[in-house]
């Protein structure tokens, strides 16, 4: 339970980490927030027969609450990632922090990623070469932190 627990709080520092990167690339690109979170929700409600509204309109409250909800999953995914990588840590034991950093990082990525395209929400596929970059590198820092942190607060 330690090691999970261990993981969570790494993997805290690391989507930490994600938002800075992310937000600060939309700063200096003036680039907008992804609605992809907000439309896995939407897809996902429809998916499982919820209805955000009484009327199962689309009105700037239940868009707001699917954005949250949106970003809120993300936050999950991040300390769920940090719970794998403490459970994990064990076998990684001895692999460079980048190394170790880039697992995490492309877990979490992959972790987000998936129930994405699953649901029809987005294509990889189909992305320049900008918009990997807006995902990989935020993604990168979650790992290189969650791993870092890790080793800060691993007991040996």
């Amino acid at each position: 339970m330690h090691r999970i627990l261990t993981g969570m709080a790494a993997g805290a520092a690391g989507t930490t980490a994600l938002n800075v990167v992310g937000y600060l690339d939309m700063a200096v690109r003036a680039r907008p927030a992804s609605d992809t979170p907000a439309e896995t929700v939407r897809r996902s409600e429809r998916l499982l027969g919820i209805t955000r509204s009484g009327e199962d309109r689309d009105d700037d409250d239940v868009e707001h609450r699917r954005s949250a909800i949106g970003a809120l999953l993300g936050v999950g995914s991040g300390l769920g990632v940090g719970a794998l990588y403490g459970l994990a840590a064990p076998k990684l034991d001895g692999a460079p922090l980048i190394a170790r950093g880039i697992i995490a990082g492309l877990t979490a990525n992959i972790g987000t990623t998936a129930p994405m395209v699953a649901l029809g929400v987005t294509d990889p596929r189909t992305w320049p070469i900008s918009s990997w970059l807006s995902d990989l590198a935020p993604h990168l820092a979650y790992g290189i932190v969650t791993a870092a942190t890790w080793d800060l607060m691993d007991p040996k």
